[in-house]
Order: C-alpha cells, then structure tokens, then sequence
C-alpha cells in the first residue's frame, strides 16, 4: 500500500532502492506519528472535516495504537511503504472508510516533518537527562578529590599544579555550555510543521495554532516554505548540539587513555572494566576509553554528513532528504550509550592521591614561588628571574604547597555555583509543557 498509489506498478528494484533504510527506521517514529495524527483529526473535528463521532472513535483506536507503538508491538507490514501508510491503514482495517479520512490537510511531508520533530524533542529530553547524570557523577569526584593535586600541562609539558577537583570539575562545566546548545537545539525542533502540506499550505481551514498547543509546541514554523525548508536545517541543528556534547566526552576520553597509562598513572580503571593483550600477559587496556574517543569523534562528524546531503538542494521537497534519518536518528543511541559508559567508568575510577610527591613534577610549583616572592614586595620581572636562575642553578627549591581563593581556582571550585548554573539551563527547556499536551492528548 501506498499514499500516492494510482494504480500503476514500480520497478522492484527501483522501490528497494528508494524505500532504503525508511521502512526499519520508521518503526521508531510510530508514536510520534499517531500523536500527530490525534492533534491533527482533533483539528479537523475542530473546523467540521470530522464529526464528532468519527473523531471519537478514531481516538479510540489511535489510543490502542499509541500503546502498542510505544511498547514496540507496531511493524510496517510487508509491501507497506512507510510508518503513514502502516498507521492510516490500521485505523481503516478498524474503522473502514472514516480511517481513510485523517490525511484531509496533509502531506506525507509535513508528517514527516512532524515526526521527526516529535521524535527529536522525545531525544533531547533522553540526551539532556542522561547528561545530567554524567554532570552529577563528574561533581562528586570533583568533590570528593578537590584536595588531591595532579599536574596541569601546556604543551604536554608540565606546567602548574592542577588538582582533581579542577579536571573533574571542568567537565562537568563544559556539559552545562553544552546543554546550552541542546536549548538551541531544543528550541528549533519544538516548531509545529503540520498544516504546512508539502511546503505550500492547504485550502482547508486548517487551526494551526491548534495543533500547535495540543501537541506541547512552543511556536510554530509560521511561513509554509520554511516549514519545508528547515527539514535537514533541524537536524543538522541538533547534530551540531550532539557535537559539542561529544568534544566534551572524547576530551574526557583522551585524558583518561593517557592519565591511566603507566608513564602518567594519575587514575586506574578496575581490571573489571579493561581489556587484555592476546600475546601480552601483563596489559590491562583503557578500551573503554578508546572506543569513547571513537565514537565521539563518529558524531562529531555529523553536522557535516547531513550539510552534505542537505548544502546544493534548492527550495522544496527532494528524496534526498530521506538519507538524513539513516545518519541521525541512531546518533542518538550512539551519544548517550557514551554518556552512560563514560559516567560508569568516572563512576568506578581510582584516583592516585600522591601524584605529585614525584620528584618531575617539582618545577611545576615555580609559578607558585614566584607569587610568594611578588606578595612579599619583589617586582614580578625580578621574581620571575630569580626563580628561573635557581631552576637553571639546579637549587631550586619549594614546599609543595598551593593556596588559590579566588572563583574556579584550586581551592575555590564553585561547584555549586556550577550547578545552578546546569539547574537553571534544564529548567528552561520546559519539558514540563510536553509532557502535560501529550498526557492530555492520550486521555
């Protein structure tokens, strides 16, 4: 069955090869597709394209099919285009010609816009929650290891002390500057498409705002033509988001490959979480840590996998943006299986609380005996000088002691601070709002 069949017969070839992955991602956007098509017949009902009785009862099948998406039990049957086709076909098995009636005003690309969005937003709220819980682990390590001194390096080149409160705790800062840009992504997917048709509205007197409230949507895409326009822009938005999410991870990542080897040994990971060598009796491998820096590049790159498929296209619907889903709708998964693996490994790592006790690492307090010359009333040129002919002199002495106050320093994180900053980003998003249209929607 298709939407647009008229009788004429495709090439099978040709169907397998347009049709691609759509059928097998489309399954997860079935939910998304019968909760449009609830704010949609409810729209319709609303400006006499439905009565009353068959809204009801399409309600009351949409319900059940609702439930059965979201628990996995809806397929698109064989010889079944898509998820449109699945879901419009079921409700006229159920209810005859009345279920061939919830199209009235749209086309399959506004719905697929709408899904896409619908899907995305649910998204974003999973990625936002699990970041959240990787903020709070890298806070409690920050926390509870604030004290305990590593060394900073410019260069890779030993520089100044560093602490573990500092490298945990700057982690955690950087996921909430990328929960700020999840908020701009958020904000782009949570714009109601439907009513838009295929990028040029409808003649029926379609209640855009309507919908628009009913499905929890902040705004709408007002002009028709951009409605279209911003399929591939969205995702390419919220890739860049899912980017920025993944440079903090696979940062997180490089430091742990590196501060677990031996010539750093600054953190161990549990034997339970590393991997041997088949020749090697004695290796114990960071793969956890390797394939985090893999996979958060993989999705760095995706910004520019969908700007590939999206830059030369003109104004308007092209089958080309089909291709999107198969790069970005598995993004997801990918992202936030890293964010779970990189919060159960931070979870379970050992610190080394006596890293700096090593005799290397004794030039990085210089700067420190530098500062104590200058607060005792010797010019920061002349202090700088001295210290440096006592390091080339080889007499070059310190007592190892740090004492930073102000904000963000050694000792003055602002954790909490921190965090009400990551509070407030999250409360923002509203996902509140959603959550209550669609409860409404299902009652």
């Amino acid at each position: 069955m298709k939407l647009w069949d008229k009788g004429t017969s495709v090439d099978k070839r040709i169907e397998e090869f347009t049709v691609g992955r759509d059928r097998e991602l489309d399954v997860l956007l079935a939910p998304f597709d019968v909760l449009g098509t609830m704010a949609h017949i409810t729209m319709l009902q609303s400006v006499d394209l439905l009565s009353k009785d068959e809204l009801e009862s399409l309600l009351v099948v949409l319900k059940k099919l609702y439930k059965q998406a979201v628990e996995g039990e809806v397929q698109i049957e064989e010889g079944i285009e898509d998820i449109h086709s699945q879901v419009e076909l079921m409700l006229t098995r159920e209810l005859g010609d009345v279920g061939k009636k919830v199209h009235s005003g749209r086309s399959r690309n506004d719905q697929v816009l709408l899904d896409l969005k619908l899907y995305t937003r649910h998204q974003i709220e999973t990625l936002v929650n699990a970041v959240d819980k990787l903020f709070v682990v890298l806070q409690q390590k920050s926390e509870e290891h604030k004290d305990v001194l590593i060394p900073g390096y410019t260069h890779l080149q030993v520089a100044m002390p560093s602490s573990f409160g500092v490298w945990f705790g700057a982690f955690a800062e950087s996921l909430s500057d990328d929960l700020l840009m999840l908020q701009a992504a958020w904000r782009t997917a949570n714009q109601n498409p439907l009513g838009t048709a295929a990028g040029y509205g409808s003649s029926f007197p379609l209640n855009r705002t309507m919908t628009t409230e009913l499905l929890g949507f902040e705004d709408l895409n007002y002009n028709v033509g951009y409605a279209q326009m911003a399929r591939g822009k969205m995702e390419r938005t919220v890739a860049y988001a899912m980017a920025s999410v993944a440079q903090t991870i696979g940062k997180l990542a490089v430091d742990g490959c590196l501060f677990t080897s031996q010539n750093f040994g600054f953190l161990k990971l549990p034997d339970a979480l590393t991997t041997g060598s088949s020749i090697m009796p004695h290796k114990k491998n960071p793969d956890v840590f390797e394939l985090l820096r893999a996979h958060c590049n993989k999705i760095q790159a995706l910004p520019e996998s969908i700007g590939a498929i999206i830059t030369n296209l003109p104004t308007g619907y092209f089958r080309d943006l089909q291709l999107i889903k198969e790069v970005f709708m598995p993004a997801f998964d990918e992202l936030i299986d890293c964010i779970e693996i990189a919060a159960y490994a931070i979870e379970n790592i050992e610190v080394k609380t006596n890293v700096m006790q090593d005799e290397k690492y004794k030039l990085a307090f210089s700067v420190e005996e530098v500062n104590k010359l200058v607060l005792s009333g010797v010019p920061f040129r002349d202090a700088y000088k001295q210290v440096g002919m006592a390091i080339e002199a080889g007499s070059f002495e310190t007592d190892g002691q740090v004492k930073h106050t102000h904000e963000g320093s050694i000792g003055n994180l602002c954790n909490d601070k921190i965090e009400l900053k990551k509070n407030k980003i999250i409360q923002e998003f509203g996902f509140d709002t959603v959550s209550n249209a669609v409860q409404n929607l299902l009652k």
